[in-house]
């Protein structure tokens, strides 16, 4: 069974005294137990920037068994085709919510303007996609994307 890893679950062990830093812990030891844990460039590079070195981050992936694998044609191009049908939403809703993935328009409340707001990054998408063409299942907090663009990926949270 091959698990891959968000970059939120490894976060909430890494950084003391957040919430969810025990289940976290907890649902990492489970999964490693069932196999291999892997992760994507994109979280590699999240994971970055809480390290003071690449050494540094290597021996924290060697010493958690978490391997670095790299994407795929198909896990790119099903990224990029799952963040179309995003952006074409978006255009038409406005906002959405990143626990439900609902989406909303929102407006200024001084003059009542029609918020818009700039798409994020690939980051998530590429995420899911990497997870869902290379692994099993993900383990993630961020249940918005996963659940409206990723709902053919199994995720454990």
């Amino acid at each position: 069974m091959i698990t891959a890893v968000d970059t939120n679950i490894i976060l909430d062990v890494l950084i003391p005294g957040e919430p969810f830093g025990k289940s976290s812990k907890e649902l990492l030891d489970r999964r490693m137990s069932k196999g291999r844990l892997i992760l994507s460039e994109v979280v590699f590079a999240e994971l970055a920037a809480r390290f003071p070195s690449e050494e540094a981050l290597g021996l924290f992936l060697s010493d958690t068994r978490m391997d670095l694998v790299h994407s795929n044609g198909e896990s790119l191009y099903v990224a990029g085709s799952r963040w179309a049908e995003y952006a074409r939403k978006s255009a038409k809703h406005g906002f959405s919510c990143a626990q439900c993935g609902h989406s909303f328009e929102a407006t200024c409340p001084r003059c009542r303007t029609v918020l818009t707001k700039r798409l994020p990054v690939l980051a998530d998408f590429l995420i899911g996609a990497h997870a869902l063409v290379q692994a099993d299942c993900i383990l993630s907090r961020d249940l918005g994307v996963c659940k409206t663009y990723f709902n053919d990926l199994k995720v454990i949270n």
